[in-house]
């Protein structure tokens, strides 16, 4: 996963110059080695899909796709990400697999709500008493982020020791959910970073889980499936040592 500032042409401009036939319920990339991605022609609503030129100030890198590509917000790269784009094709699903989907993927995968702790790594050595932040970020695309929760278990206390966060000071035996700050929103299409400061009361082995709820109310799931076929759920969850 990353975040780059991409320049190219409107995919729905394009389109729209070149004509859609009305019954065409999919667009196709097609890349110079034959690859191909399809995604629902519904997300030429007005997202900022692009037939993208530019990465970061500089031509598209040859491995990002040179000298053009295909990028659409919202659903997964494996259904819309055709770099090295040769041509774009209308097409149905009814009528057309792209190259994933009798593979055993999904043909329409729109991006889960998801969110990850990057620092600390899991199986870190931290330090009693020493102030740090627990920080990562979550995405769910056009839904947006609407809260962040951590939740801070330490599995070798004794009964009512301490987790110590600025929120829950005294901690909590059952690891409760505590919120976390959101960074400002930069737009609806990027990801957003979140942080929890965290002093660790006490010795020992901490499990660190966090989990985000995006814009429709809906908060990431604690099970956990496979990427395949559409995209993998569940909480991130890591283990670390105090001292």
């Amino acid at each position: 996963i990353g975040t780059a500032r991409w320049l190219g042409c409107r995919l729905d401009d394009l389109l729209d110059e070149a004509g859609i036939d009305p019954s065409a319920d999919q667009v196709v990339g097609r890349s110079v080695d034959g690859f191909t991605a399809g995604f629902p022609t519904a997300l030429l609503d007005g997202r900022p899909a692009l037939v993208a030129v530019g990465m970061n100030g500089e031509p598209l890198p040859i491995d990002h796709g040179y000298p053009a590509r295909l990028i659409v917000p919202g659903v997964y790269g494996y259904v819309s990400a055709t770099k090295w784009l040769a041509e774009i094709e209308l097409t149905r699903f009814d009528e057309f697999d792209a190259y994933w989907i009798p593979r055993g993927w999904s043909q329409r995968a729109p991006i889960k709500t998801q969110s990850r702790i990057d620092t600390p790594h899991d199986g870190a050595a931290v330090t009693v008493g020493e102030r740090r932040a627990i920080a990562g970020v979550a995405w769910a695309m056009d839904r947006r982020i609407s809260a962040v929760e951590v939740r801070i278990s330490d599995p070798d206390r004794d009964a009512g020791a301490a987790a110590g966060t600025e929120s829950d000071p005294a901690g909590s035996a059952e690891g409760e959910w505590q919120p976390a700050v959101l960074a400002d929103e930069l737009n609806d299409t990027t990801w957003r970073q979140w942080h929890l400061p965290w002093t660790p009361a006490r010795a020992g082995r901490y499990t660190i889980s966090v989990r985000a709820t995006d814009g429709t109310g809906a908060t990431q799931p604690e099970e956990r499936t496979d990427v395949a076929p559409d995209g993998a759920t569940g909480w991130h969850t890591i283990t670390v040592t105090a001292a």
